[in-house]
Parts: C-alpha cells; sequence; structure tokens
C-alpha cells in the first residue's frame, strides 16, 4: 500500500457515513406519511431516532473499543450487516413498538459501527491535513441529505413508505458491503507483530481510566453533547417545521437538502481552517454562529429565507462536527483513540437523542416548534462556552506523575 492509499480509506469512509447516517436521518422524511398511513403520534415515530442516537451512543462506545482490539475491517462489516437487516425489518413493522426497536434499536447500533471506527482509523492514516482528511469522511453525512434524502422522498411519493424503506436496506447492503473490502489498517499497524496497532511518537501515555476522567476529555465531552443537543431538533424537525410554515412537501424536503449541500462545504472549509488557524478558535466560533442562527429560524417563513439560513446553518454543524475527533487525536493519541472517540461519541449520541423526541413532545403539545428553536439556540450558545474553557493537552511528564 502507498501513501495514497489513505485518500481511498477517506473515500470509503465517505460512502458509509453517507449511508448508515442518511438511512438513520432520513426518518425525518417518513415522519408525516407514516403518521397518517398508520395513526402513530409524532413523539412516537419520533422516538426511534431517541433510541437510534441512544443506542448509537453506547454501540460507539462498544464498538470503537472493538476497533482498539482488532482493526476497522470487522467492524464496518458488522455494521453493513445490521444496517441493511434493520431498515428491512422495520419497513415491515406493524405496530409501534416494532417499528421503534427495529428501527431505533438496530439501526442505531448499525450506524454507531462506521462514525468512530472510520474517524479513529483516518486519523491514524494521517500525519498532515488531518483535520480535512477528517472532514472530508464525515462530509458523508453532508451528502447523505442531497442523496438518500431525495431518493426516499421520491421512492415514498412512487410507491409508499413502505416500500421506500425496504428499498433503502436493500442499497445499503449493495453500497456497503463492497465498501468494506476496502478498509485497512495504516501500514504501521499492520506491521506490529501482534495485529495491533503501533503507539504513536506522540502518545501521551494514558489509560482508558486515566483519559476519560481527564479535564480534556470532561470539556470535550461536554461540548460535543451540548453542540449536538443544540442542533439534532432543528435538523430532525425542519422538514416538518418548513411546512408548518406554508411550504410545500417536496420544497421543505429541498431545504434539508440544501442544509446537507452546505454541511458539505462547511466540513471543508472548516477543515482547512483548523488545520491553519487551531482547532479550537475554529470550533468555538462555529459553536456560536450556530446558536445564532438556530434562533434566526424563527424569524423566517418564505422558502428564500429558509435557504438562506439553511446554507449558514448547514455549514457550521457540518463544520464544527469532525473538529471534535481531531481534538481527541491530539489530546489523547492513536492507542486508544477508538475507545476516547467512542465514549465521546457517546455523549453526542445522547445530545442529539433529545431533540427529535423534546420537538416531538412540544409540537404535540403546542401545535408549534417556536419553543424548540429558542430552547436548541439557548443550548447552542452554552456549546460555545463550554468550548472556551478547553484545557491546554496534556504532557507526558504529568501524567506519569498521576
Amino acid at each position: 500500500m502507498n501513501h495514497s492509499y489513505r485518500w481511498v480509506i477517506v473515500a470509503a469512509g465517505a460512502l458509509m457515513t453517507c449511508v448508515a447516517l442518511g438511512a438513520m436521518f432520513s426518518l425525518a422524511i417518513f415522519l408525516e406519511p407514516m403518521s397518517l398511513d398508520t395513526n402513530w403520534s409524532r413523539t412516537g415515530i419520533s422516538s426511534a431516532m431517541t433510541l437510534n442516537f441512544l443506542v448509537m451512543g453506547l454501540g460507539g462506545f462498544a464498538w470503537g473499543a472493538i476497533y482498539d482490539r482488532v482493526g476497522a475491517r470487522p467492524v464496518v462489516l458488522a455494521g453493513a450487516v445490521l444496517l441493511g437487516l434493520s431498515l428491512v425489518v422495520a419497513s415491515r413493522a406493524t405496530s409501534l413498538i416494532v417499528f421503534q426497536l427495529s428501527y431505533g434499536v438496530i439501526v442505531g447500533l448499525a450506524a454507531s459501527a462506521f462514525f468512530a471506527p472510520m474517524i479513529a482509523l483516518t486519523t491514524a492514516w494521517f500525519d498532515t491535513n488531518r483535520s480535512l482528511a477528517v472532514s472530508l469522511v464525515s462530509a458523508g453525512m453532508g451528502v447523505a441529505p442531497m442523496t438518500i434524502s431525495p431518493f426516499a422522498r421520491w421512492l415514498i411519493t412512487a410507491y409508499d413508505w413502505r416500500t421506500a424503506m425496504f428499498d433503502i436496506g436493500v442499497m445499503a447492503w449493495v453500497l456497503l458491503l463492497p465498501a468494506v473490502l476496502l478498509v485497512r489498517q495504516p501500514p504501521a499497524a499492520v506491521a506490529a507483530s501482534d495485529g495491533t496497532p503501533l503507539p504513536a511518537a506522540n502518545d501521551p501515555g494514558m489509560s482508558v481510566g486515566q483519559a476519560l476522567r481527564s479535564p480534556q476529555f470532561i470539556v470535550l465531552g461536554l461540548t460535543f453533547f451540548a453542540c449536538c443537543a443544540a442542533h439534532s431538533g432543528p435538523i430532525f424537525h425542519m422538514v416538518s417545521y418548513a411546512m408548518s410554515c406554508g411550504v410545500a412537501p417536496m420544497a421543505a424536503v429541498s431545504i434539508y437538502s440544501v442544509e446537507g449541500l452546505a454541511g458539505l462545504g462547511g466540513r471543508v472549509l472548516y477543515g482547512v481552517l483548523g488545520d491553519r488557524l487551531g482547532v479550537k478558535p475554529v470550533l468555538v466560533a462555529g459553536l456560536a454562529i450556530q446558536g445564532l442562527v438556530i434562533a434566526a429560524y424563527l424569524t423566517v417563513g418564505q422558502l428564500e429565507q429558509f435557504y438562506l439560513l439553511a446554507v449558514i446553518f448547514g455549514a457550521t454543524y457540518g463544520g464544527v462536527m469532525p473538529l471534535y475527533a481531531v481534538l481527541a487525536r491530539e489530546y489523547f493519541g492513536l492507542r486508544i483513540i477508538g475507545t476516547v472517540l467512542g465514549a465521546a461519541t457517546m455523549l453526542s449520541s445522547l445530545g442529539m437523542s433529545l431533540g427529535p423526541l423534546a420537538g416531538g413532545m412540544i409540537y404535540d403539545a403546542t401545535a408549534s416548534y417556536h419553543w424548540l428553536f429558542i430552547g436548541s439556540a439557548l443550548i447552542g450558545l452554552g456549546a460555545a462556552g463550554i468550548a472556551i474553557a478547553f484545557p491546554p493537552q496534556p504532557s507526558r511528564q504529568k501524567l506519569q506523575m498521576a
């Protein structure tokens, strides 16, 4: 494997995050037609997404620890098999509880097998341009609203929601299983005599316990949690919110797609800025912008206004997300990066789990998303405040004295 193969890893990771997260987030597109067809409440359907993030958090921690032991390929293979299976089963659910378990639990477990392991693998392949590479892998999440979501909407319009969900499950198998074959550990890891990754020269020497108790991880985890708690509700309920403002259904889906396109550009932009200006100041600025633009959604009602805010919102929430992985790599090194990143992802997933359920409950109680956007904006600004407190990287000497 030559040095350029690292970009193949980036491409495979981007495809995997696109399909996995796109399939999971497409529940926002299914929300209204499912509710009308089954008479299930929006809160009940939205709770499947809450389960997604709760299970994704626990799964991310477990998959990250497994990655540290066996590498990425077995993990993403399991995720690919589970993702297609869960969507096929969910498409045939005849009761809300069966749907919540199949879509909420199994999809969440499957999706968590891709993000932390592939991000960790990418950080292992790159010594330079690391922020950009991680951003490009996570850019798959930005491509998903431009691909999976419109495809789901088209399938629902042409057939019904059950056929659409079944077809997306089969598509997940067709795309992901071949991509698994492209996944390789970096040459240094392959060269290890016992098959485990070799320690990096700048590994701070932390144990997992030390890392998870460190001020660096506490601030990282709290910021990641608050960031995701802020944007998860507006992302998931954006289509329904736009429709409640009088925007036509397909046009409302296009707002979601614009966010995804902007997120793709934002990931590249913030990745480049993180490499040049430092990750912390770029992250703090992005979080502050995210909080302000969420509040601005309360003032719009026209499609063009939604598009304008979607560009800013998508670029900011998409751009800041990969920066947490870069900080984790810088703080904790390669040896335990899978476990640490999995733990941070678990906290972010807990934050992501709040928005869909809270939005559904608020809408069912008030027939409005007004308070969802107010609360999300305040949490978003709080995330920026927490990020300011990021401590310096720990030194090896201090860790040895601990």
